[in-house]
């Protein structure tokens, strides 16, 4: 069978960001035992660069689009935009803003550690995620803040505490839990999500 070289690439970045995060190896040998695995249950990945649009276009030959609909996603010094095709996961791109207005955001400094050419997170779909909370902690994973969203609300969030590289904040899993066909992103709850891993060196 021929292999698909939009998934092959995807799974390239996500079997590597699974190989440098201690979280998501975690979450991937559970699933593994029984014969799921990570790809399955991914439900977006998150670049970061300083670049977006410069960023998109190794997607965008894959006829991945961006989601015009759901618009720049801004927030205080950042912003963010999502691009989509059928069948695959959601790409989640941000950048800072250029000048002052992009003071004190956390992207910069960490695209100047790690490049852009590596997931910063990937989120994976839960059903219930405090009950997801619950096992991963007894599995010795951590995590960073509090769940963003309300119970019963269509989206809820949390961050693992961040996987450390060279001295730095590297590396996020992120649990999803989405209800009544909600694909979109909160930009309150993005922001939080994002300062919920801000360490001091």
């Amino acid at each position: 069978m021929k292999k698909d070289p939009l998934e092959t690439l995807l799974k390239h970045y996500v079997d590597d960001f699974v190989a440098q995060n201690k979280s998501a190896r975690t979450i991937a040998d559970g699933l593994r035992v029984i014969g799921i695995g990570f790809w399955p249950i991914v439900d977006h990945l998150t670049l970061r660069t300083l670049h977006v649009d410069e960023r998109a276009k190794e997607f965008l030959k894959f006829k991945y689009v961006y989601d015009s609909k759901l618009g720049i996603l801004e927030y205080n010094n950042w912003f963010a935009k999502v691009y989509r095709k059928p069948g695959y996961p959601p790409l989640f791109i941000d950048q800072a803003y250029e000048g002052s207005k992009g003071k004190g955001s956390l992207i910069p400094d960490w695209v100047k550690a790690f490049g852009d050419k590596t997931l910063h997170h990937v989120a994976i779909r839960v059903e219930e995620i405090e009950q997801a909370v619950f096992y991963l902690e007894k599995q010795g994973v951590k995590f960073a803040g509090e769940i963003v969203g309300e119970k019963g609300s269509d989206l809820r969030q949390i961050f693992t505490d961040p996987e450390m590289k060279k001295g730095k904040a590297f590396s996020v899993v992120e649990l999803t839990e989405r209800h009544r066909g909600y694909t979109g992103f909160s930009p309150p709850q993005a922001n939080r999500l994002m300062e919920s891993t801000r360490v001091s060196y």
